[in-house]
């Protein structure tokens, strides 16, 4: 740190993530500091940019990391927008990090190491507690979804929710206050829960509190749904889709995969009960249920639409190998794999998860579908369209000449490697 340095006219600390992972021996991706002591003009003359709508932070000039203003918060009405922020020149350190939501995360490190810890932090860090600083946790319901995601990402290390906060959590729902909850923060936690080392631990923490059910209610009625065992030994819908949404993150970190894996059974739910364990007719009928969940926290367009074509088509890839040649073309249409080739790989990823999420032995199975489908791709997509376009004397005929030559083409290929 140069003489010259901004931060050196400035008290200031890093806190939060970068101070518990580096603890936890985690990388440290960002560096998010508070200031104390200081205000808004201040930090302008050492030549910080205010980025801040609703409180006063600041990018530093040089390095662009994040500087907060100390600050306290008062509960003002419902959701997590509900709050009246006060940032002042007498905000302590120590009152900064009791507004924060979990002890792991309200701990200081000083420039010279030393670490401030008024919440006994590191101590939830060495037992693995995820435990809430005060009673104000209870304010924001977005804390509901950050201790969830938090449960997924750090569970897998051992840690688990303190029962006092586990019925703080409770009681939150029961009041009504996750009904606040905004369709952005929403969809913001949902794709950090998707890419923790444990997803399924985000959903099964928010059905423990009740909040599943209020939040992802499509997702909520699947549990309790049964399943035929030949093919799913887990017999329950929900449980096969916890195992399901591990899976895809193993296999993959692509939100549109793993958004696909979860939202891919929603239809099961739909089953009536004289049908059960069976779900005939259960991927098309999951279709809207998708395109409602997805409309209602604003999930973006492709990763809705690899969703809803994977509740459509994943039982057809399932059996690519039994499909006429007819019927594989017409789900590559569905996929809109020619002018969006990126699709198949991430379908065919999704598709595995499916298969391998259940118990017994299917999660060592092989998916050889996924390869095949891949190759049924490239012969098709190698057929001149262009060229058979050009032969054509009737424009309207030029559609159904490339289909049948995209069809011959993969029949070619079958029957060559039955050969």
């Amino acid at each position: 740190m140069s003489a010259s340095a901004p931060e050196q006219n400035l008290d200031c600390y890093l806190v939060g993530g970068a101070v518990r992972d580096e603890l936890l021996g985690l990388p440290v991706i960002d560096h998010d500091w508070v200031v104390v002591g200081s205000t808004p003009d201040k930090m302008l003359e050492l030549g910080f940019t205010p980025i801040g709508r609703d409180f006063p932070v600041f990018l530093h000039p040089d390095s662009k990391e994040e500087y907060a203003l100390a600050r306290t918060e008062r509960k003002s009405g419902r959701g997590y927008k509900g709050f009246t922020i006060y940032a002042s020149e007498d905000v302590t350190l120590e009152q900064d990090l009791q507004r924060r939501d979990l002890t792991i995360n309200a701990i200081a490190r000083a420039p010279n190491g030393e670490l401030i810890d008024p919440y006994n932090g590191q101590a939830d860090i060495d037992s693995g507690t995820l435990r809430h600083v005060s009673d104000a946790f209870s304010e924001d319901p977005v804390r509901i979804l950050r201790t969830a995601r938090f449960a997924a990402r750090f569970g897998p290390m051992g840690f688990g929710i303190a029962d006092p906060t586990l019925k703080l959590m409770l009681k939150m729902v029961k009041n009504g206050e996750v009904d606040a909850l905004v369709a952005e923060r929403v969809w913001q936690e949902l794709q950090a829960a998707l890419k923790a080392e444990k997803p399924s631990v985000f959903f099964t923490t928010l059905r423990q509190c009740g909040a599943l059910k209020r939040i992802f209610p499509e997702l909520d009625a699947l549990f309790g749904v049964p399943q035929t065992p030949h093919y799913h030994p887990e017999i329950d819908t929900g449980d096969h889709v916890m195992m399901v949404v591990d899976r895809a993150r193993q296999l993959s970190d692509d939100l549109d995969v793993q958004y696909a894996a979860l939202t891919h059974d929603l239809g099961k739910a739909l089953t009536p009960n004289f049908r059960l364990p069976s779900h005939p007719g259960h991927e098309a009928a999951g279709v809207p249920l998708v395109t409602q969940m997805s409309e209602r926290y604003r999930v973006p367009n492709e990763t809705t639409r690899l969703a809803e074509i994977m509740s459509d088509q994943h039982l057809n890839m399932h059996r690519l190998s039994e499909l006429r040649p007819q019927t594989v073309l017409k789900m590559l249409k569905k996929l809109d794999a020619f002018r969006k080739p990126g699709r198949v790989a991430k379908f065919a990823l999704a598709c595995q998860a499916d298969a391998q999420g259940r118990g017994g032995e299917f999660p060592d199975m092989p998916y050889p579908q996924a390869q095949l489908l891949q190759n049924y791709f490239d012969a098709a997509k190698a057929v001149d369209a262009g060229k058979i376009a050009q032969a054509q004397n009737k424009t309207e005929k030029i559609p159904e000449a490339i289909d049948r030559a995209r069809v011959e083409a993969i029949t070619a290929l079958r029957k060559k490697e039955q050969a």
